[in-house]
């Protein structure tokens, strides 16, 4: 798989020749950052660009995914499609439109989130913790999903199975990072701050997934479609933050690699300072850079890709009417 590049400084980001070249805001020296082999860039500092870089990573098919104010995942300036077809997005808004179908691929993606989300617990449970009651929610609410409940019902067992879940995080984490309830825009402590950031970064990366086939990034089918957003990023999102997001966090904070020093606190809000941001997104990608046997592939695929089989698997469930079982952990 091709990498992504994370951009935090302050500045320009212009084409040179061909290449990208960054000019920050301080007069430091200009960095050059290579295209080759560009999944995406994410910038997370002002950044100023024009017209030809975007022609330039249009012609390259390399995305470029904003992060604004606190942080927060602001957008993408998507390229061209590598695939295009008709027929896909037919299919993909008829499964929308037939609430049968509908609540199947829902039922698919809720099933798949709880037991990734159960994996890590089982994985700590036992490590000087004690976790089995938050095992026994969740698979609970695993035992609860079924294909012929409404939608807003399954998203109600996905909330429930979440805050049983997060519950597991004062045991598996320090006391400094403790949850007491998740809250968001803006995350009012560390944790919260460090759940946002890497949901996001999770949401951006499944965008980009996501482009790499013809599927329509706007029609979903757990998360209703709206304005502003990729829904189906959100959906496919589910499966894969408790595998990379949640289990990045928690390795970072129980090895001390980001401790309280690594936020700033203001009006209210608790975010990642560049040096927290650096340190976790490095990790970050680490992580999508990590392989594992596939079992039906039998070879080795990163983890960055296995979000790219997830929409693949759910076009060829679209269009060929193959059954569509979400991602779930087998490792």
């Amino acid at each position: 798989m091709d990498r992504n590049y994370h951009v935090f400084s302050d500045g320009r980001l212009e084409r040179s020749d061909d290449t990208l070249r960054l000019v920050p805001d301080d007069d430091g020296d200009k960095q050059y950052i290579p295209i080759e082999n560009a999944e995406a860039f994410f910038l997370h500092g002002q950044i100023d660009f024009n017209t030809r870089l975007m022609s330039f990573l249009n012609d390259r098919t390399v995305a470029l995914h904003i992060f604004g104010w606190e942080d927060y995942y602001a957008g993408s300036v998507m390229p061209k499609r590598g695939q295009t077809s008709g027929k896909t997005v037919v299919n993909q808004v008829r499964a929308y439109e037939d609430s049968q179908h509908r609540r199947q691929l829902a039922a698919a993606i809720v099933k798949g989130s709880i037991h990734n989300m159960r994996t890590n617990v089982v994985y700590y449970n036992g490590r000087d913790h004690d976790l089995d009651s938050v095992i026994e929610d969740l698979e609970t609410a695993a035992t609860r999903v079924d294909e012929s409940l409404p939608i807003d019902e399954l998203m109600g067992i996905e909330a429930t199975a979440k805050k049983a879940y997060y519950r597991s995080f004062n045991q598996i984490l320090p006391s400094e990072f403790q949850l007491s309830q998740r809250e968001y825009n803006p995350p009012p402590n560390e944790i919260n701050s460090l759940i946002s950031f890497g949901n996001s970064l999770v949401y951006a990366n499944c965008v980009s997934a996501i482009r790499a086939t013809a599927l329509d990034p706007t029609i979903s089918y757990l998360h209703e479609p709206g304005e502003r957003r990729y829904s189906l990023s959100l959906d496919i999102a589910d499966l894969f933050k408790p595998v990379l997001a949640d289990r990045v966090l928690f390795r970072l904070v129980n090895r001390n690699q980001i401790s309280e020093s690594d936020f700033e606190t203001e009006l209210g809000s608790c975010l990642l300072n560049e040096a927290g941001r650096k340190t976790y997104t490095k990790a970050f990608e680490e992580m999508l850079e990590r392989t594992v046997e596939h079992p039906t592939l039998n070879r080795k695929v990163s983890y960055q890709y296995l979000m790219r089989l997830e929409a693949y698997k759910l076009k060829k469930h679209l269009l060929a009417g193959e059954a569509y079982d979400s991602f779930q952990r087998w490792w």
